[in-house]
């Protein structure tokens, strides 16, 4: 709810100091970059002649107006509280959030509708890392933080707990969880709604001592087929751990994509992987509308409960996925001692295709499960259709190729080809879980490096190997994943041997760490002088950002920025309009200071608007001199 042009915002200090000028003050986020612009403008006029020309050029904005920035924290910002600043903004695509860490916020937190970002340009929440050294915690409330239908939303950084419903509630579609802890939720960390719910990516973060009882769970995770078809759930390099309840990941996700997490000691399963609940869906949904896929990569899965299940997969009496299983390159282990399901299997999957897997039990006696089929007589009816008890939807499908199993492994799919057996998988040290293969153990170049697809029931779009190592038993920072470089041959399991993974970081999608930009004319000045301060973060591998300041009328290039680099420069204007340059002071500033102007090269209409205000400008100046 602004009442003027976005990212416009007058200043904290009186709008004049001498001779009735007013100063913008520009707030220039990330998000510009990737539409074009180049440079910042900030500019002085008298006030009254700012003001009008503000009006008539928003009016004249292109549809897609300059993001805003906002500020969030404990004193000296534009809010005290998240929930105040999304109650009184209606948030837009593009606009970025910093709310200051070393604070602890109350939660209750709803971003409604009128908060949306745009495909490929999101509203984006994020850790002020230059305040406060800890993250910002968002504590308390219901949902302490509920995305209620502010599709394309991008949240990172934070601390979020205590909940009582859910520390993080989805109902909207692509929200992206990026390096954020959810801890201590007495119910649901983060859970997707059934209705308005698609595509959901969580990396980089951690969840645990969450959960409660059986149906309430650290993760749980759904998608609207009918609002939302072709939705993707995308788990990324995230560790979860320490469940309190329920299962570390509960998914009834259209299409799931599990890739290289570390998941250790749930209460029951580790992964349930299951259909939509037939109860909830809105009208329009029939069990037969999607199918319910999982493609699990390079994972680690450790499971010490009682629960002899580490996955299960098909369906619960709520729903059936009717979907396939794929899996490849994940290291099982049961810390535990007694009955072990690797995979149980009921009431409803499709396929099962399991290759370069290592499953290994602890403890004398220890005889894993590798795939345990409940077959029909021995579950319940389902609550709603589909009925069917069947453990597959048309008869038994499984593959598989280059696993590893204990000798005293039992129910080894005999459909595998390649199958290793052997008494030790030679981890480093399984006892520190340490779960990287030494150089002689037998996963060694064992492993299929070209897993096939059943050509009776392919997995659509897989990722055919893993890429990247996952976490190691502990939170991964943004951009530290480990490339994986196979030897001759890749590894059995998630873990490449000791010599074979190399640090290497890789841009995503994403950026590896997203560059704060900020550019602002705050100080009072006289008339004829315009300052600016500008602070640029540059990210490793990052293309983009920043190209140029002019100075003057003397352009001053910055092509050749880097990490931590600042501004030893300032300059006195030969501007004969009076625009100087407030130059520093005795003993130097590392800051730039000087005269920007936004460029954006597709938008010649917005340069004409520039134009024509330097022309209003000059008017006045001369205006003035008569």
């Amino acid at each position: 709810m602004n009442a003027g042009p976005r990212g416009v915002h007058e200043p904290e200090g009186p709008a004049s100091a001498q001779g009735g000028y007013y100063a913008l003050d520009l707030q220039i986020v990330a998000a510009l970059q990737d539409r074009g612009f180049a440079q910042i403008r900030s500019s002085r006029m008298p006030l009254a002649l700012s003001r009008a020309a503000i009006a008539c050029a928003w009016l004249t904005l292109p549809s897609f107006a300059l993001a805003a920035t906002y500020t969030v924290g404990p004193s000296g910002r534009q809010y005290t509280q998240l929930s105040a600043l999304v109650d009184a903004v209606d948030l837009e695509p593009g606009d970025i959030v910093l709310v200051d860490g070393g604070a602890t916020y109350g939660g209750n937190i709803v971003v409604r509708s009128g908060d949306r970002g745009a495909a490929g340009n999101p509203v984006t929440f994020r850790w002020n890392r230059s305040v406060g050294s800890t993250r910002p915690v968002l504590s308390g409330g219901t949902h302490t933080i509920k995305f209620q239908q502010s599709n394309h939303v991008v949240f990172e950084g934070f601390d979020v707990r205590g909940g009582s419903l859910s520390c993080l509630f989805s109902e909207a579609h692509d929200v992206t969880v990026r390096d954020t802890v959810i801890r201590d939720c007495p119910s649901h960390g983060i859970l997707g709604a059934d209705n308005n719910s698609g595509s959901f990516t969580l990396e980089y973060s951690e969840v645990y001592n969450s959960g409660s009882g059986t149906s309430r769970h650290p993760i749980y995770m759904q998608s609207d087929q009918v609002a939302y078809p072709g939705s993707v759930f995308l788990m990324r390099y995230n560790y979860v751990h320490d469940g309190n309840g329920g299962n570390l990941l509960k998914n009834r996700h259209e299409r799931a994509l599990i890739y290289y997490n570390w998941f250790e000691n749930s209460a029951y399963q580790e992964l349930e992987l299951i259909g939509p609940d037939c109860e909830t869906q809105q009208s329009g949904w029939t069990p037969a509308l999607r199918r319910e896929d999982v493609d699990m990569v390079g994972n680690v899965i450790v499971h010490s409960a009682g629960w002899r299940n580490a996955i299960r997969a098909g369906g619960d009496l709520n729903g059936r996925s009717q979907g396939r299983l794929r899996m490849v390159n994940n290291t099982i282990i049961f810390n535990r001692a007694g009955i072990a399901n690797a995979v149980l299997v009921q009431l409803g999957l499709e396929s099962l295709e399991m290759h370069n897997n290592v499953v290994y039990q602890t403890g004398t006696g220890a005889a894993p499960n590798i795939l345990r089929v409940h077959e029909a007589s021995e579950v319940e009816a389902p609550y709603c259709a589909p009925t069917s008890r069947e453990p597959w939807t048309n008869g038994r499908k499984v593959a598989g190729s280059n696993n590893w199993v204990q000798t005293s492994a039992t129910l080894v799919p005999t459909e595998w080809t390649g199958t290793l057996r052997g008494g030790d998988p030679g981890f480093t040290n399984l006892g520190q879980f340490q779960l990287r293969p030494t150089a002689n153990s037998p996963l060694v170049s064992a492993g299929n490096p070209q897993p096939p697809s059943p050509a009776a029931f392919p997995f659509p779009s897989p990722l055919l190997l893993p890429q990247f190592d996952p976490p190691l038993r502990a939170k991964m920072a943004i951009g530290t994943q480990v490339t994986r470089v196979p030897g001759a041959r890749i590894e059995i399991g998630a873990l490449e041997s000791s010599s074979g993974s190399v640090p290497r970081r890789r841009n995503g999608s994403m950026p590896l760490k997203p560059p704060p930009v900020e550019a602002s004319a705050r100080e009072p000045l006289s008339k004829s002088e315009l300052s600016f301060r500008a602070q640029r973060g540059i990210s490793e591998n990052q293309g983009h950002g920043l190209t140029g300041f002019t100075v003057g009328r003397a352009p001053l290039a910055v092509l050749d920025m880097t990490v931590g680099q600042r501004f030893p420069r300032a300059a006195q204007s030969s501007d004969a309009a009076g625009a100087g340059v407030r130059t520093p002071g005795a003993g130097g500033s590392t800051d730039m200071q000087g005269k920007v102007s936004i460029q954006p090269p597709i938008l010649s209409l917005w340069r004409r608007w520039l134009r024509w205000i330097d022309g209003l400008r000059e008017e006045a100046d001369g205006e003035e001199a008569r």
